[in-house]
């Protein structure tokens, strides 16, 4: 495509070269520019991209997009823009032909649900025999095919790409959950959604938005750019205050619920160790739903995934079909070990509401004791202290044991990260034990394990790697549990879990 032709909707300032040059590709990264390749230079939270130009014109680039005043060798075309994320996400559409003015993308943001409601609403359609692709945490799937990707939500370039294949195999329905990093840094703009999905809103990432208000701002700009229908958590406090915003709007606002005042809501819910089944109540008619997931959260999930497939005039059979269908989902509420008695799970909760709802729904179910392996991540100050705090004391007020520990810690001093975690577990009067090593603690927490107890490890769910410093190490924690319990059985040890 000629560069004329990819910034034909951009905003620009021609410093030098022509627009007749002949555009093969486009990169942010230096490292991934190719012959022909256009460079666009961000300005990053940690690395500036108009360090690395030479490099990308080294490695072939004959065009660069830059905000900053920059020196490039004849030849280079060079556009200066006010804005490079907003330029990227616009050239890579472009460049990728619109590929989401033909597809029906399903954006789903919130703090929590997320990827459940994706997978949900993923089973639904495959259900009502449609080809779909998803686009999330775990990853993402064009059709059946796994993609790996390093965000919730892909950089603008990466998800023009996947829709532009995704289109290319014929795909007509995209889901995919939408991060408030994602909304902030401007990776999915010159998307078209056609619906929004909204879960609920609880601390998380106020080191980038720095108060709740701002945090709830961001989440609503989704819902300023649907154009079928909003799907909006009715019993949630900022889910009431976004409905209140919608109303009037030309895309169908349908709510959600454990209320009957919402469209979609639940009646008779029975929650067992294995799953939960409830009533749901939607204006075509209601019928009974049994889940594979134990917990009120997973009801509420699976209540957005119904109100999604009304919208869409799926039959409730499908939809009932297309939920039970879901028999687990890698890293939440994962059981990764399992023997008599002792039972080992892996889950994704990461904040104060998650990890609290993760605990309530175990305990009714605990013969003995609640084990719980977890750390904190957040950022430097004070936003960060209060998050780590308010864990702390969710686990000290309803986990028996707490094992304290690094979750991600990154360029932060891991035992300043566990001393403040402490603090809320103390304020709890709760029991702990703290230690650096994750690995150390996971070990420590299974050899710990009596009958009737379960071990949980919270915090990183799916994820297969730790970032300490600047390196991202391998990390699988079913792997780590697996392989020390191989040990402890090959060792003819007997396990403490077995003994009364």
């Amino acid at each position: 495509m000629k560069l004329v032709s990819v910034v034909a909707d951009l905003a620009y300032t021609l410093q030098q070269g022509e627009l007749q040059t002949e555009i093969t590709s486009i990169a942010f990264d230096s490292r991934e520019v190719t012959a022909g390749g256009l460079f666009v230079a961000i300005s990053g939270f940690q690395v500036d991209g108009h360090a690395y130009i030479q490099q990308a014109i080294g490695r072939g680039a004959s065009a660069v997009v830059v905000e900053q005043e920059s020196v490039a060798p004849e030849g280079i075309a060079v556009l200066k823009v006010a804005d490079s994320r907003d330029a990227l996400a616009r050239m890579s559409a472009t460049f990728y032909g619109n590929p989401t003015e033909t597809m029906n993308l399903i954006g789903v943001t919130g703090t929590n649900g997320k990827t459940t409601i994706t997978y949900f609403i993923q089973s639904i359609l495959k259900a009502a025999d449609r080809s779909v692709g998803l686009i999330g945490t775990i990853g993402s799937f064009i059709g059946d095919e796994a993609v790996q990707s390093r965000n919730t939500t892909p950089e603008s370039l990466h998800l023009q790409q996947l829709f532009f294949q995704m289109r290319e195999s014929d795909i007509r329905d995209c889901v995919m959950e939408v991060s408030s990093h994602a909304l902030s840094l401007k990776r999915t703009a010159y998307c078209r959604f056609r619906t929004g999905i909204f879960t609920n809103l609880t601390p998380d990432h106020l080191e980038l938005h720095h108060s709740m208000e701002s945090y709830f701002e961001v989440k609503a700009q989704l819902f300023d750019r649907t154009t079928a229908a909003n799907i909006v958590n009715g019993d949630d406090e900022y889910g009431r205050r976004l409905i209140e915003r919608l109303r009037g709007r030309a895309p169908r606002l349908i709510r959600y619920g454990i209320r009957s005042e919402n469209e979609v809501y639940a009646t008779e819910i029975r929650c067992r160790e294995d799953g939960t089944s409830f009533i749901a109540h939607t204006p075509v008619g209601r019928f009974a739903v049994d889940l594979h997931f134990p917990g009120m959260i997973y009801v509420y999930n699976a209540l957005a995934a119904i109100a999604f497939g009304l919208s869409e005039g799926i039959d409730l059979s499908a939809i009932r079909r297309g939920l039970e269908a879901v028999k687990g989902i890698r890293g939440r509420m994962e059981t990764v070990y399992a023997n008599g008695d002792y039972r080992v799970i892996v889950d994704f909760a990461h904040t104060e509401d998650g990890l609290e709802k993760l605990l309530l729904t175990l305990l009714p179910f605990v013969k003995g004791r609640i084990i719980l392996v977890f750390g904190v991540y957040g950022a430097e100050g004070e936003h960060g202290e209060r998050k780590r705090l308010a864990m702390g004391r969710v686990a000290g007020t309803f986990a028996d044991l707490s094992v304290v520990t690094s979750d991600n810690p990154k360029q932060q001093n891991p035992a300043r990260l566990l001393l403040e975690i402490e603090r809320g577990v103390q304020e709890a009067g709760g029991v702990y034990r703290s230690f650096l090593d994750r690995k150390e603690a996971i070990h420590y927490a299974l050899n710990e394990c009596r009958k009737g107890d379960i071990v949980v490890i919270a915090g990183k769910g799916h994820e297969t790697t730790q970032i300490l410093g600047n390196a991202e190490i391998p990390f699988n924690e079913r792997e780590i549990v697996n392989a020390y319990m191989a040990e402890q059985e090959h060792s003819g040890l007997e396990l403490s879990a077995f003994s009364e």
